[in-house]
């Protein structure tokens, strides 16, 4: 071989090998994108304009701040059920799920989806926990829920645990009884227009609403200020936990975490995501 081929030789393969090379490091280089469920009744596209300042949180930034950091985009859907977003929306996916407790385990069960909880966000008044509200008609005699004996009492839905469980327990402590099947109502707004309407006609009845929820239902015009008002409310409960899906790699998990426990040194993604301290460690269970 001259000496002219065999360089001609020698340049050709190390083209090939630096070709192969790059061939096999384009896999590991383009991730392909996570899939991120917000279920959270604050995110603005789940709730309304109607209070300044409340239930706006914009979860498009926090998002884009995930992708940045991942290296990977993010997609982003909203709606008040997995199932529904997940079968309608996100093609089967959820990496990602941020929403209520209860509501997320509640549901992920149903789905056989693996929902392992990282962290908790926040409000703006720096707690990671809501309550449940029992209320009756603004006119109504009762005072507290001790007086609620012989009510018709609206519950939440069982996987919703401030307005189900919660209030349950409280009215077992105090003592008024509850049908072994509680009457149940799909949401806040329901519940709060019932009782106003049942108010209205002299009938003894009480619902259960949560506590994020009463300002949005002033604030819509659902009901008149003075047509509600508490009397009672409930232990707290975990409010707004972001989970992850188990099927994603240990490290993927990981690096999700220590991205969203990152959150309270962003400014920008404490004004958008209406949030004091950002995401925050998980209490420790009680033994």
């Amino acid at each position: 071989m001259t000496l002219l081929k065999r360089r001609l030789f020698l340049k050709a393969a190390a083209a090939l090998t630096l070709g192969a090379v790059a061939a096999a490091a384009e896999p590991s280089e383009k991730k392909d994108a996570l899939t991120l469920v917000v279920m959270d009744p604050l995110a603005a596209p789940n709730a309304c304009a109607c209070v300044q300042g409340y239930a706006q949180r914009d979860y498009e930034k926090l998002a884009k701040h995930l992708g940045e950091k991942l290296g990977r985009p993010v997609n982003v859907f909203f709606g008040s059920s997995l199932a529904g977003v997940m079968a309608k929306k996100s093609d089967g996916k959820a990496d990602i799920i941020i929403g209520k407790d209860s509501m997320v385990r509640h549901e992920a069960k149903e789905e056989k989806l693996g929902a392992v909880p990282v962290a908790a966000l926040s409000g703006s008044d720096g707690k990671t926990t809501m309550t449940g509200l029992v209320v009756v008609y603004g006119k109504d005699a009762a005072l507290t829920a001790s007086d609620l004996k012989g009510y018709k009492v609206l519950f939440g839905e069982a996987s919703a645990a401030e307005k189900h469980a919660a209030p349950l327990a409280l009215f077992k402590d105090l003592g008024v009884d509850m049908p072994a099947k509680p009457d149940t109502c799909p949401t806040c707004t329901e519940g709060a227009k019932t009782v106003v309407d049942a108010g209205k006609k002299g009938e003894k009845m009480a619902a259960v609403i949560s506590s994020y929820a009463k300002p949005l239902l002033e604030g819509c015009g659902t009901v008149q200020k003075g047509d509600l008002r508490v009397v009672g409310e409930t232990d707290p409960v975990p409010f707004i936990v972001a989970f992850v899906n188990e099927k994603l790699p240990e490290v993927t998990r990981t690096e999700i975490q220590k991205i969203l426990l990152g959150v309270g040194k962003e400014k920008n993604l404490l004004t958008a995501l209406e949030t004091k301290d950002g995401f925050v460690e998980l209490p420790a269970k009680k033994k």
